[in-house]
């Protein structure tokens, strides 16, 4: 796992950033519809003009919203974005569904941006990590290390409140968007994990957010979802009719059991579905 500036160093200014990346040579940012890999495409492009490419990953675990986020970004930054496939569904360690999951997703989906960026003569491949992302278990992380992937926003020491600050300040307009993550992360480990059932989780959040929920997950374990928003926004959902609205909805997408999560939205799956 990548180690962070201390903590008493100074954190590196937008100037720094950007002579770093310029420094780097021509380069790759893998770009998702999030605001951290946002920022960093928005400055590669500073630094490098049409040096500077942006690539966003499509494959079974990642929601059509995080695509179209991700081409509308794109647009507003003015940097030349491709989007291309990585399925990690191919690999059976990853469909077994284990605690290191990402692991083996994070190989299939650097092995593509390499390949992609190779004959384009791409010098530095780029994420959006920062500090805050080394709290938690990451896996993901240790591949991304080991295909030589370069985290600008770490090395400026960078947290989530400075990204989110310095993403208004460019006019991103992504700059608030709630954190996501890939639609696999909603399945407990240890459910295998298939096309269809990463299909189901896609239309029964995209459901849900269509009743006005801005943070939506489904979380599953075998044919049992509990749904989650935003604590602030639990009341809304546990009112009727709304409530009776959205369980039909989830269920009509293949669930037999829907309950919601009354605390709301807590970042990372607690175990299996109630």
């Amino acid at each position: 796992m990548p180690t962070p500036p201390p903590l008493h160093a100074e954190r590196a200014s937008p100037t720094q950033v950007v002579a770093r990346l310029r420094d780097g040579g021509r380069a790759l940012v893998a770009l998702s519809g999030g605001v951290d890999s946002a920022l960093v495409a928005s400055l590669a492009r500073e630094a490098l003009g049409d040096g500077a490419i942006a690539v966003t990953l499509r494959g079974a675990a990642v929601a059509a919203a995080e695509i179209d986020r991700a081409e509308r970004v794109a647009r507003s930054i003015g940097i030349e974005h491709h989007v291309i496939e990585a399925d990690p569904l191919g690999r059976d360690a990853y469909r077994a569904n284990p605690s290191n999951r990402c692991y083996f997703c994070r190989v299939v989906e650097t092995d593509a941006l390499r390949a992609f960026g190779a004959p384009r003569h791409v010098a530095q491949y780029l994420d959006g990590v920062h500090r805050d992302d080394l709290g938690d278990d990451r896996p993901g992380l240790t591949a991304m290390d080991e295909a030589g992937f370069v985290h600008p926003l770490l090395e400026a020491g960078w947290t989530k409140a400075d990204v989110r600050t310095t993403a208004r300040l460019r006019g991103l307009p992504n700059w608030d968007q709630p954190s996501d993550a890939c639609l696999a992360s909603r399945i407990a480990h240890g459910v295998p994990i298939s096309r269809e059932l990463l299909e189901r989780v896609d239309r029964a959040e995209s459901l849900v957010r269509a009743r006005g929920f801005r943070r939506v997950r489904v979380r599953v374990d075998g044919p049992a979802a509990r749904i989650e928003v935003d604590p602030d926004e639990v009341p809304r959902l546990l009112a009727e009719p709304m409530r009776s609205r959205v369980t039909e909805n989830v269920r009509s997408v293949g669930f037999d059991r829907v309950t919601i999560d009354p605390d709301g939205y807590h970042g990372v799956a607690r175990g299996r579905v109630p």
